[in-house]
């Protein structure tokens, strides 16, 4: 769905924060350990919760009249939601039901999945190309290995035999190591410790591998077509004042 112009234009300095948030959770996943020192402990939920409120402050609200009211209040509550259930195996000292857990899991992965196709649509929407779109195309690949190891997590609570996970450290976080196996299958590095264990997990890593590739392509298509149509105007309108003198 088309974004009106103006709505991109009034969220385009939040793009270059949106890139710096969006790096947050993979300097902060290393270190990711409920049982660890506060630093461990608290900075994953820290990261996420900024970048979760910097998704929201960068994603222009949908324009559908009432749809459009009700899908931007369903978008902000998944947020809310999952911002503040990131801190809860810290409060409840890691006594999820598992239950619970596949939930607010999958609030947040849902989360970020509209959050992955919205940067398109600002991107597809975008008259113009600039440092601050290039640095929300750039937030875009990024995120989209985040969506991808939420997933993976969430596939793995509802089976666990979808993954084999190798020599977990002590105290590792199951988002960390399926986080790491996201970005080291979109990157097309190959598979090294970490394994599907079904078929279903195959069939996720072929669907992973598929879409990075019309994603990164889609980005870049949608990028230099930008770029060109900028170009263009701009070549234009010199024609036109020479023209005129």
């Amino acid at each position: 769905m088309s974004i009106p112009p103006a709505a991109i234009r009034s969220r385009e300095s939040q793009f270059p924060l949106f890139l710096l948030a969006v790096l947050l959770p993979l300097l902060a996943l290393p270190f990711a350990n409920l049982g660890g020192t506060p630093l461990q402990r608290f900075s994953l939920p820290i990261a996420v919760d900024l970048l979760t409120l910097q998704s929201i402050r960068t994603m222009p609200p949908w324009t559908l009249h009432r749809l459009g009211c009700f899908l931007t209040s369903f978008y902000r509550l998944c947020g809310l939601i999952g911002a503040v259930s990131i801190w809860l195996p810290f409060l409840l000292q890691q006594n999820l039901a598992p239950a619970l857990r596949i939930c607010v899991v999958l609030v947040r992965t849902i989360f970020y999945l509209v959050t992955a196709i919205r940067i398109i649509d600002v991107l597809a929407s975008s008259g113009r190309v600039t440092s601050k779109s290039l640095c929300l195309g750039a937030a875009g690949y990024i995120h989209y290995g985040l969506t991808c190891g939420q997933f993976a997590t969430l596939m793995q609570l509802v089976d666990s035999d979808s993954f084999r996970l190798g020599a977990m450290s002590s105290g590792e976080e199951l988002l960390s190591r399926l986080s790491y196996f996201a970005f080291v299958t979109i990157g097309t590095l190959g598979f090294g410790d970490v394994v599907p264990g079904s078929p279903v997990g195959e069939s996720f890593v072929i669907l992973v591998s598929i879409s990075s590739t019309l994603y990164v392509s889609l980005l870049i298509g949608l990028l230099l077509s930008r770029y060109i149509a900028s170009r263009t105007r701009g070549i234009i309108a010199d024609v036109e004042r020479e023209v005129l003198r």
